[in-house]
């Protein structure tokens, strides 16, 4: 079609002809998958919740497929949320069940230029055999009603030690708290650990 739309430049000008194909053809190609964050190893408690984050990129969009000893999840207790821009999936697990979930669990991402796989273990403990100093939250979020354009404070308290980081999550998936306006703020109080402001 290109040639047949500009014959002239086919039979003048060759060269210039045959560099703007191959750029042409180049654009064009499928870029396989490539990961832009793995899920991480995790330790919960049974009866409690886990969440598994994985994200990746690529052109055609990689799809994103949560896998437990080679097979793909099912089950009534596993949850698997994608991103609405296509980035990423989390696999939520509760309640956690010892020993039955403790296991290898891979996110698989393909697309039609490629594959790839990242490898992160669930070990899930009884009450009775948590560690000292395993994370416990203290104080959680509580349900809040705020007038539009207001701004909502929501708390979260946790110890252990070392001093367990805080994750937020809205709707089952990581709240970012770098990229997104200036509208969510993640502050740090010696006396409440994370607060989270909309």
């Amino acid at each position: 079609m290109w040639i047949t739309t500009y014959p002239m430049m086919l039979s003048a000008r060759p060269g210039y002809f045959l560099l703007l194909l191959s750029f042409l053809l180049l654009a064009d190609a499928d870029s396989p998958p490539k990961f832009t964050r793995t899920p991480e190893d995790q330790t919960g408690v049974q009866g409690g919740v886990a969440s598994f984050v994985c994200q990746a990129t690529g052109d055609p969009p990689p799809n994103i497929v949560w896998n437990k000893k080679g097979k793909k999840v099912q089950n009534q207790r596993f949850e698997v949320i994608d991103y609405e821009d296509g980035s990423g999936s989390v696999l939520r697990i509760q309640p956690l069940r010892t020993p039955r979930d403790e296991a290898v669990y891979e996110c698989h991402v393909s697309n039609p230029a490629g594959e790839i796989t990242a490898l992160c273990r669930l070990n899930v403990l009884r009450e009775d055999q948590l560690p000292s100093g395993f994370p416990t939250i203290d104080m959680g979020p509580q349900l809040k009603v705020v007038e539009r354009s207001r701004t909502a404070t929501m708390l979260c308290a946790a110890s252990g030690n070392p001093d367990p980081e805080i994750t937020w999550f809205k709707d089952f998936l990581p709240v970012n708290t770098t990229n997104n306006n200036g509208r969510i703020k993640q502050l740090r109080s010696e006396s409440f650990g994370k607060c989270f402001n909309l």
